[in-house]
């Protein structure tokens, strides 16, 4: 049942490439979902393996070691005359912007979930993070060959947690070991693969399952024709549905995001994945299925078609810097990009050169002539393109919008354990944030030190040690510290500040009077100055001057959020006033008003997921109740039980040895940041 191939020159046809991600917990399969693909398409001739170290997409170091995927890898196939543009994601959260970068480049995604667990808490993550991208998803769910894989409580789970309308079309055939196979309930056949076999078989429905997939296939048909008004149409005239009629309407509630078809299989046994890379054809959109890219340019909008013969226009969503020179990930959204071509990178305001242009499959790359609209390809001889930088045509300038990059919220202190290596580590960090952008290093004020922020401590393990293996620095790591944030507890009015410099020549001269409030965003700013005493330009610059406060909070330094300020009188001076006087007047007024406000120290708190046997919670509880852990939930599952909690990030370094030990190795969790909440006193000096 292997799809003939065709030609991966960037020539195919735009209606037959599919860019799609696979998204997932981590654990639930994605990696091995990903090799089963490439085997079943011809990319490769032997299975990779995640526990044996041989997966295609996992080739860096550490994620063989670890077992986990770390990076978001790129991978080309053919199935069914389409080309399948492929990126693997991460599934653990210290690596969600991974999985942003990837998400803001791809049409569709495969949304991939354990038969056992369902939807666990990163699947519900990459869900929401697919949902502000707007891309269409299929979910596949996987494992069904594990012991209480059941496919209802998944699907059950599934429109409980996502909110989605699920449009099952599989039927499984046998359960847990028992697994054969699938009945596909849009062409009513059955599609199995015995143990042994090189390639799934397809044959009548068996008479077992029938009449069970006859009542899922109706229920399939009433599902699609209550959101489809053709569908609904011929179910009335019919009272069915045909296949064309219901791939047709699967595609189009797919792309519209009115519903979410669900498929079933194993990936490592080799079950579903052909009926998973049919699915993938018939249902996610291609370039030209998905709206043109918006960029602006001059602050007016401008948007470019999925067109090889439009103004080239891309996307850098991925740099690999290496002591050899730096390859840099592109999606191509518009026009045709040769070797040799120059390309305007209009936020750096200067040209690149492209040298050469490579198809990716993983850590290995194949030339390219050109790449065209629709294109996902990797590019050598640029120097300063950074994850996020729009690239274009010289003669017509468009700036697209960058994924967004999250704030991080645990760092350590890092130096070169040798004094001869101090001068090679500043290069060596900078080549890191080039590569991650969530990634930010600083030197601290007060003690000097090196600081290297991330979003958790093994996102910041990973770094430090790529550092140890790519360049042979010894690296001493001090103990993380989360990041902590201010508040606003209890407000103050009425808060004036006058700020009068005279020191020869132009003076300064800006009063303002300020409000202080709680308030559930960020930061908000109001005027409420009334008579123009003071003009709109300085109101503006009274804002500025406020945000600039925001960097650092009376009680420790940290960065304030969660107020409103209001500016409700001032004034002027006829000569003295300027921009510059009223942002002055706005940082020390707002700093001198937070001094007076009850303000309250926030610390990041994580959603954990723990899974350990039934005879090991009564330990897990009391563990979670020391760490300030706040039990939201308990369930059995499979034999096991399900904590979920809301602990403090703090708490959690070194919780996993802790767990380990607690239940012999047997306990396993997950934590997935939530935001911020109040942390006790005793932390306001940290």
């Amino acid at each position: 049942m292997r799809a003939p191939s065709l030609s991966t020159t960037p020539s195919t046809r735009l209606s037959a490439v599919r860019n799609l991600g696979i998204l997932a917990h981590v654990d639930a399969g994605k990696t091995t979902l990903t090799e089963r693909i490439l085997y079943a398409t011809g990319t490769t001739h032997r299975r990779g393996e995640v526990h044996d170290g041989t997966t295609v997409t996992d080739f860096d170091p550490q994620e063989r070691d670890r077992g986990i995927t770390i990076f978001a890898a790129a991978v080309s196939c053919d199935w069914a005359g389409h080309r399948i543009n492929l990126i693997d994601t991460p599934g653990h959260v210290d690596f969600a912007d991974e999985v942003e970068r990837a998400l803001r480049v791809l049409d569709g995604a495969v949304a991939v979930f354990d038969a056992v667990a369902g939807v666990e808490p990163q699947s519900e993550s990459v869900w929401r993070q697919a949902d502000r991208h707007g891309v269409p998803r299929i979910a596949f769910v996987n494992k069904m060959d594990r012991a209480g894989a059941d496919l209802d409580a998944a699907v059950a789970s599934l429109r409980e947690r996502l909110h989605p309308a699920p449009l099952v079309v599989h039927l499984p055939i046998g359960a847990e070991e028992g697994f054969v196979g699938v009945v596909d309930l849009v062409r009513m056949r059955a599609v199995v693969r015995a143990e042994d076999a090189a390639a799934p078989a397809e044959q009548p429905v068996p008479d077992a399952p029938r009449e069970e997939a006859l009542r899922r296939r109706r229920l399939l048909e009433e599902a699609v024709a209550e959101r489809h008004p053709a569908a609904l149409e011929e179910f009335c005239d019919r009272g069915t549905l045909s296949a064309a009629t219901l791939t047709g309407a699967l595609r189009d509630l797919t792309r519209s995001g009115d519903g979410v078809v669900v498929l079933c299989g194993s990936a490592y046994r080799d079950r579903g994945v052909e009926l998973l890379l049919d699915a993938v054809v018939a249902y996610l959109p291609s370039p030209l299925d998905v709206p043109p890219v918006r960029g602006r340019h001059d602050g007016a909008e401008v948007r470019r078609a999925a067109d090889p013969g439009a103004p080239f226009a891309a996307l850098a969503f991925k740099v690999n810097a290496t002591p050899t020179g730096r390859l840099t990930y592109l999606r191509v959204y518009a026009g045709t990009l040769e070797k040799g071509d120059t390309v305007w990178d209009p936020t750096a305001r200067r040209t690149e050169r492209v040298g050469r242009v490579l198809r990716v499959q993983a850590d290995r790359h194949v030339p390219l002539e050109r790449a065209v609209a629709g294109d996902i390809v990797a590019v050598v001889g640029l120097k300063a393109a950074r994850a996020g930088t729009t690239l274009c045509a010289p003669d017509a300038p468009l700036v697209l919008e960058p994924p967004g990059v999250a704030e991080p919220v645990v760092s350590v202190a890092v130096e070169a354990r040798r004094r001869a290596d101090a001068g090679r580590l500043a290069p060596a960090l900078a080549r890191l944030t080039e590569e991650d952008p969530s990634l930010v290093v600083r030197t601290d004020g007060e003690t000097g030190q090196t600081v290297l922020s991330g979003m958790g401590g093994l996102h910041l393990e990973v770094a430090v040690e790529k550092v140890r293996r790519a360049l042979g620095l010894e690296v001493a790591v001090g103990r993380p510290r989360v990041t902590y944030r201010e508040t606003v507890g209890r407000g103050v009015a009425g808060v004036a500040y006058r700020h009068v410099k005279q020191d020869g020549g132009a003076g300064q001269f800006a009063h303002v009077v300020l409000d202080v409030e709680p308030w559930e965003e960020e930061f908000a700013f109001r005027s409420a100055v009334v008579g123009g005493r003071v003009p709109q330009e300085y109101v503006r610059a009274v804002e500025a001057g406020c945000r600039d406060a925001l960097t650092e909070g009376p009680l420790g330094g940290h960065r304030v959020t969660g107020l409103r300020v209001t500016l409700t009188d001032g004034a002027t001076h006829v000569k003295d006033s300027s921009d510059t006087a009223f942002r002055t007047a706005g940082r020390f007024g707002l700093r001198q008003a937070l001094r007076s406000c009850a303000m309250v120290l926030l610390e990041p708190v994580a959603e954990v997921t723990v899974t350990v046997p039934e005879d090991a919670v009564g330990a897990v509880l009391g563990d979670l109740a020391a760490r300030r852990g706040r039990v939201t939930g308990s369930v059995v599952r499979a034999g096991a039980a399900v904590v979920t909690a809301t602990v403090p990030l703090a708490e959690l370094f070194g919780y996993a040895a802790r767990l380990r030990g607690r239940t012999q190795g047997r306990g396993t969790f997950t934590a997935r940041p939530t935001g911020y909440a109040p942390a006790p006193a005793e932390s306001a000096d940290r």
